[in-house]
């Protein structure tokens, strides 16, 4: 029953904004990977993009730290991951005005940290 909900949930997330946010990661993995120092970047961001697309029925999950990531997570919030997230913040709000939108609120909520810090994060079935 709730691998059911959770393919109902994706749906009407890809169709009512879920597609847009998606674009939003695969455009700035494009950019990042126009240059060698960028790949790493992009590639990350077409990780998240996969789960943006899809996120009901899966978590994410921080491994430790280490000073790579941190120093990679630096470069990512100055070179674009805080035009994603005020995206992200900006569904939210809106998606939270409406009790149906709440779910898709909390995911765009859950989001935005990935924006800021998507090194050190794995996605997993939840």
């Amino acid at each position: 029953m709730a691998g059911i909900l959770s393919i109902i949930g994706n749906l009407f997330w890809i169709v009512l904004g879920g597609f847009w946010t998606t674009l939003e990661w695969i455009f700035s993995g494009f950019i990042f990977c126009l240059t060698i120092i960028g790949i790493p970047f992009g590639i990350q961001a077409f990780k998240i993009a996969a789960f943006v697309i899809w996120p009901f029925g899966r978590k994410v999950v921080r491994e430790p730290t280490g000073a790579g990531k941190i120093i990679g997570n630096i470069f990512w919030i100055l070179l674009g991951g805080w035009y994603i997230a005020l995206g992200h913040l900006l569904a939210a709000f809106i998606w939270a005005i409406t009790i149906v939108g709440i779910p898709f609120a909390v995911q765009h909520f859950k989001m935005i940290g990935l924006a800021f810090a998507p090194f050190g994060a794995k996605i997993v079935s939840a």
